[in-house]
């Protein structure tokens, strides 16, 4: 069998890389010219929100949106804390990190077994020694240097990290991840182990930093991969030396090119040859060989013949099944993969696969093929996220079983770090796996402009009725005299042939004139309404009724703005208070308790001033203890004593005795005012060019008038009101 690698270069706007294995497709990776991945990229960003609901933060690197940045990912370096908490968060983590090396498959649950994928890190610790919120240690504006670890995908933003790691052939440098030597998970021989880790100890890794030899590096001598390791060291040189003369946001490092990362991650020794079609490819190619394995430098030929490069090995035929949602398997049954927002849904069924003898048997062999296809187009089309496959149903749990360890030791040469479930009592395996890169229908297909990626149209008859409804309400709501339908050809034919009365009977009823206009490059829903007023002015149609939920979400928003305003108005309103009560403070430095009391209650009585109109609505009074001071009608300050409150009552009392002999014409009016308090109380206070409550104005209304305007006021209780300062309120004081 021959293995070789195809690098297609011919076209600038597309450069494709494919690894066949006997004429059969095993890796795939295509970029195109303006849209270049940026995952493996290093910037300098600048923190442009923190969120403590999320405990991320939203930092602007570059990319067209703001990229994600979990707190987990943030390096205690970046911390805003004490510099013995930063050292002692970094001792702890590696500690963590110089634990024994993981072996190739980890049980995660009962369920799920992890299938790591070539050179995986191992997850950063959720959990810190001192608990810290993102909110406390990181702040807006702040200046960290991020990797993309993800990119961006429909609304997403990129996904960020700032534990940094540098690719090379056989070593994988972290700058700033304090781990000792590690080695890949897919070595599993004991002896390569032991002896990759003897010369991992012995590179001299600087302090701070990590190194995991990877995959390609097992059967490699230790001066090959001290020569990749130095060659990484240098590279960060570079990075660090880029990011001191950089201004956030920028890009400061910037991942291999696709021709670079084939031949770094997807050549190995059972690769004969790698053929090059394009001069630039080539010595690109060439160059990079010769820095990273001299010794394999010939093996990189630039391919001259007239047919293309993947035709002439039967490649491009496969190539165009990828983009197909079904998958022919030998056997005569086919895969149906389907990919949606939550999930990759693959689905197997039998077809004409008839050959054997009993439906079990047929089962188990279209199960036993479709496993090894399905990681197959997984790795091809990298599908990434949670995929769910729907096998046939199995009567015997042994060929369950067997399916699985089909299905895991398919996966294993796959370079994404991967999740396998198991069957279960419905027929279906859950699974996950990591996103590498962008798909092929993701970077090479656009959204279909008709049926905006759903796949499916409406037909022309309720197509049809949905004009005929929205132009109604349309009607209805807008004094319109004139409209215009633009409509595909299609579409007018039957309105004008099947709906001509009702479109006759909309002219009469609103008084309008309508027109069709046939438009055959209209898209979307493929019509358009256009209203007019008299004078030729379009009118923009009244925005449609919100649905409930989007209702309720809207007035939730109004309320919790409201409540904020008032808060903010209260507190306001406290601190003036305070404010005016500073001298009285400095006089009387021991009766901050009965300050305070005055200070609540004053608080109250101008907020409810301020409630205009809101005398229905009951009014809460705070509630202080007896004693304090009490402001006199000269400006006086007396201190509230039980003999000093005796005193005042009865000058009140008798005041209010001679106010009743000598105006008894206003006894009614008097006994309506002090029996509405909260009328009185919401009064503002009396400027010195305004006239006094006790004074009667030139114009004032007489008492018998002004009587026949206010409510009948309750009897007057000889007994006093049980809440406590009755007599502020009814006095006015």
């Amino acid at each position: 069998m021959t293995k070789l690698m195809l690098i297609d270069a011919s076209h600038r706007e597309e450069t494709r890389v494919a690894v066949a294995d006997d004429q059969h497709l095993v890796e795939f990776d295509i970029e195109i010219a303006g849209r270049q991945q940026v995952a493996g990229n290093i910037y300098l960003a600048k923190v442009t929100r923190v969120e403590p609901s999320l405990q991320a933060a939203f930092v602007e690197y570059g990319g067209q949106r703001h990229g994600f940045l979990a707190f987990n990912e943030i390096h205690p370096d970046y911390y805003q804390i004490p510099v013995a908490d930063r050292e002692a968060l970094k001792a702890e983590q590696a500690a963590q990190a110089s634990r024994e090396d993981e072996p190739e498959v980890k049980e995660t649950s009962d369920d799920v077994e992890d299938l790591g994928g070539e050179d995986v890190v191992a997850p950063r610790p959720q959990q810190k020694s001192r608990h810290y919120k993102i909110q406390e240690v990181i702040k807006r504006r702040q200046i960290i240097l991020v990797q993309v670890v993800k990119e961006e995908r429909g609304n997403k933003g990129a996904a960020l990290t700032t534990y940094l790691s540098l690719a090379g052939r056989y070593c994988v440098l972290m700058p700033n991840t304090a781990s000792g030597g590690g080695i890949s998970r897919k070595i599993t021989n004991a002896a390569d182990r032991k002896r990759l880790k003897t010369i991992a100890q012995d590179l001299e890794v600087p302090e701070g930093m990590g190194l995991i030899i990877r995959t390609a590096g097992a059967q490699r001598t230790k001066a090959e991969i001290k020569r990749d390791f130095e060659y990484l060291l240098r590279v960060w040189s570079k990075v660090r030396e880029d990011t001191l003369n950089a201004v956030a946001p920028s890009l400061v490092f910037e991942e291999a090119s696709l021709v670079k990362k084939s031949i770094r991650d997807l050549f190995s020794r059972d690769v004969e040859a790698v053929h090059v079609q394009g001069e630039a490819a080539y010595r690109e190619a060439k160059d990079f060989m010769k820095m990273l394995t001299p010794s394999y430098a010939p093996k990189v030929k630039q391919y001259k013949e007239p047919t293309p490069l993947f035709a002439k090995h039967g490649l491009e035929r496969q190539l165009s099944d990828l983009t197909k949602a079904e998958v022919r398997l030998a056997s005569g049954g086919y895969l149906v993969m389907n990919s949606t927002e939550a999930l990759v849904a693959v689905d197997v069924n039998s077809g004409k696969s008839t050959r054997e003898h009993s439906i079990e048997n047929t089962a188990i062999k279209t199960n036993l093929e479709a496993a090894d296809e399905v990681a197959r187009q997984l790795r091809l089309r990298d599908l990434g996220g949670l995929v769910v496959i729907d096998f046939i149903d199995m009567d015997d749990a042994r060929h369950n079983r067997q399916v699985e360890k089909r299905l895991k030791d398919a996966l294993k040469n796959d370079r994404a770090r991967i999740q396998v479930g198991k069957i279960s009592n419905f027929g279906l395996l859950e699974m996950s796996r990591q996103r590498l890169r962008p798909s092929m229908v993701e970077v090479a297909f656009s959204q279909c402009p008709h049926c905006l990626g759903h796949g499916i149209v409406r037909n022309i008859e309720s197509l049809a009725l949905e004009v005929v409804r929205l132009l109604e309400s349309q009607l209805a709501t807008a004094s319109a005299h004139h409209v215009i339908l633009k409509l595909r050809p299609e579409l007018a034919n039957y309105l004008a042939n099947e709906k001509r009365e009702l479109i006759f009977g909309l002219e009469d009823r609103y008084a309008i004139s309508l027109r069709i206009d046939i438009d055959p490059h209209l898209e979307g829903s493929g019509y358009e309404i256009q209203l007019f007023d008299g004078d030729g002015k379009q009118i923009n149609p009244p925005a449609p009724t919100p649905a409930p939920a989007q209702r309720q979400a809207t007035r939730s928003d109004q309320e919790d703005e409201g409540n904020d305003k008032r808060r903010k108005r209260r507190r306001r309103r406290k601190d003036e208070g305070e404010r005016g009560d500073a001298d009285i403070d400095a006089a009387n430095p021991h009766d901050d308790d009965e300050a305070s009391t005055e200070n609540e209650s004053s608080e109250t009585s101008q907020a409810s001033a301020d409630d205009e109109g809101d005398e229905d609505k009951p009014r809460r009074r705070r509630r202080g203890r007896r004693g304090g001071r009490r402001r006199k009608k000269d400006g006086s300050v007396i201190m509230e004593t039980p003999e000093t409150l005796a005193a005042f009552e009865a000058e009140e009392a008798s005041g209010e005795n001679a106010n009743a002999t000598e105006e008894p014409q206003k006894d009614d009016a008097t006994e309506a005012s002090s029996s509405a308090p909260k009328a009185r109380q919401s009064s503002p206070e009396p400027k010195p060019n305004e006239t006094k409550p006790d004074e009667t104005p030139k114009d004032a209304t007489p008492a018998d008038q002004q009587e026949a305007s206010l409510a009948t006021p309750p009897a007057e209780q000889d007994v006093k009101p049980a809440r406590r300062g009755w007599w502020k309120s009814r006095f006015g004081i």
